[in-house]
C-alpha cells in the first residue's frame, strides 16, 4: 500500500495550493502532498512535501479524516494534515510545480474536475476542513519502532 501525505494550510481565508506540472494532471490545483518516503514517518513526509512543493516550512496542527483511494485496484492511503506556516518562502521546482498560490476558499469551492486534481478526494478533504473535522495530532505515536 502506498501512502500520500500532505497539508491544508489556511491564511486570511485562503488555502495554499500548488499547480501541477505532471503531464497527467497538468495545470490542475492540488494541496501540497506526495508520497511518504521509506524510513520517514507520515508526519515527516507531509512536512517534507510542503517544503519541496512550496518552499515553505510548516508546523502540523491537526489531522483530517484519512481516505483510501484505489487506482487499478491498488490502494493508496491519503493522510492530510492541517498546518500553519512557520516560514513563508515560496519557491518550487518548475519541473514539478507550475505555480504556488494562496487561493480564496470560495474559488476552491467552485473548482471543477478540469481545475482541481483528484476532484472527488480533494473536495472531500476540503469539506472536512471547512466542517472542522480536524483531529488531534497525538493520535500518532511518533516513536519509530523496529521489528
Amino acid at each position: 500500500m502506498d501512502i500520500v501525505a500532505g497539508c491544508v494550510i489556511k491564511k486570511d481565508n485562503k488555502i495554499l495550493m500548488v499547480q501541477e506540472a505532471n503531464e497527467k494532471y497538468y495545470g490542475q490545483w492540488n494541496f501540497p502532498a506526495g508520497h511518504v518516503d521509506e524510513g520517514e514517518s507520515i508526519m515527516e513526509g507531509a512536512i517534507r512535501e510542503v517544503k519541496e512543493e512550496t518552499g515553505c516550512d510548516v508546523k502540523l496542527t491537526g489531522l483530517l479524516p484519512i481516505k483510501t483511494v484505489y487506482q487499478n485496484d491498488i490502494p493508496t492511503l491519503i493522510v492530510e494534515f492541517t498546518a500553519e506556516i512557520i516560514n513563508e518562502d515560496i519557491k518550487f521546482d518548475k519541473n514539478e510545480i507550475l505555480d504556488v498560490k494562496w487561493i480564496d476558499i470560495e474559488d476552491i469551492k467552485n473548482m471543477d474536475e478540469k481545475t482541481l486534481r483528484a476532484i472527488e478526494t480533494n473536495k472531500a478533504t476540503f469539506e472536512d476542513f471547512i466542517n472542522n473535522k480536524i483531529y488531534p495530532l497525538d493520535i500518532f505515536d511518533t516513536k519509530k519502532y523496529v521489528l
